[in-house]
C-alpha cells in the first residue's frame, strides 16, 4: 500500500456536500459554515477544587478562535478522526471546542494554531483557489496528504507538517480522554478481580505453603464479599 492509500485509509473524511457547501472559489461572499459538532461539556463528574472550577468557567466564557478558524479546526479534526468511526469521531466528542479550550489554556498553543489555520488557507488558495473549508473534499485530502508525514523534507511544507502533527496530537489526546474514547479502548477503569493465591508451582519452588486457616480466610472466593473483622490484638477473625 502506498502512502496516499495509507493516508486515505487512516484519514478518510466523512465530510460531504450535506455538511460543507464547497463553493470552489476564493471570492465567495458566503463561505461554508454548515458543520456542527457535539458541544463540549462545561462541567465534570470528577473532583475539582473551587479554584479549578472558577478557572475553567473563565476559560469557557472566553472566545479566542474566530468562527472561520473554529470551523477550519472542526473540518481538520473530522479528517483526522471521522464520524464513521465505530465509537464516534472527533465531532461527536466535541473536539473543536476542546482544541479551543486547550489553546485558551496554553499561551504557547495560540500562535501555532492560529498560524497553522492561516497557512492551511493560504496553501489551499494558492493551489485550489479557495480557503481550506471551501475547496472540495478531494482537495482537502490532497492537502492533508502533503502534510501528514513528518519525514517529508520539503521546506515549503514544514509549517503545515508541524501544524498537522500538532492537530493530530490534540485531536487524539482529546478523544481518548472522553467517555467514547474510553469505550474505543475497551478501558474499564478499576474493577474487582479474583485472586486465588500464589500458584502452587511457585510456592513449591520456594519451599513455601499456605496455612490452611489463612487459605480459608483469604483465598476462599465464596467469601470474597464478607467484610474482614479483626480482634483487639489485630488478629483476623473472619
Amino acid at each position: 500500500m502506498n502512502r496516499r492509500e495509507t493516508l486515505k485509509s487512516l484519514l478518510m473524511s466523512s465530510l460531504g456536500a450535506g455538511v460543507i457547501a464547497s463553493t470552489g472559489c476564493a471570492g465567495s461572499a458566503s463561505p461554508a459554515r454548515r458543520i456542527s459538532w457535539t458541544p463540549l461539556p462545561d462541567s465534570y463528574s470528577y473532583g475539582r477544587t473551587a479554584e479549578e472550577k472558577d478557572y475553567d468557567a473563565r476559560l469557557f466564557a472566553e472566545s479566542y478562535l474566530s468562527e472561520h478558524e473554529l470551523v477550519t479546526i472542526a473540518v481538520l479534526c473530522d479528517i483526522i478522526l471521522p464520524s464513521d468511526h465505530p465509537n464516534g469521531g472527533a465531532l461527536d466528542a466535541g473536539l473543536p471546542e476542546f482544541v479551543e479550550f486547550m489553546v485558551k489554556d496554553r499561551e504557547n498553543y495560540k500562535l501555532p494554531v492560529r498560524g497553522g489555520v492561516a497557512w492551511l488557507d493560504n496553501h489551499a488558495i494558492d493551489n485550489f483557489g479557495a480557503d481550506f473549508v471551501n475547496v472540495s473534499e478531494q482537495q482537502r485530502l490532497q492537502i492533508c496528504d502533503r502534510i501528514a508525514w513528518p519525514d517529508v523534507q520539503d521546506p515549503e511544507l514544514q509549517p503545515g507538517i508541524r501544524f498537522f502533527s500538532f492537530m493530530r496530537d490534540l485531536t487524539l489526546t482529546g478523544y481518548y480522554t472522553t467517555e467514547m474514547g474510553f469505550r474505543d479502548l475497551g478501558y474499564q477503569g478499576n474493577t474487582p478481580n479474583v485472586w486465588d493465591g500464589v500458584p502452587q508451582h511457585v510456592l513449591d519452588r520456594h519451599g513455601m505453603s499456605y496455612e490452611a486457616e489463612w487459605l480459608e480466610k483469604c483465598v476462599d472466593q465464596s467469601r470474597r464479599d464478607v467484610i474482614a473483622e479483626w480482634d483487639d490484638d489485630m488478629n483476623l477473625i473472619t
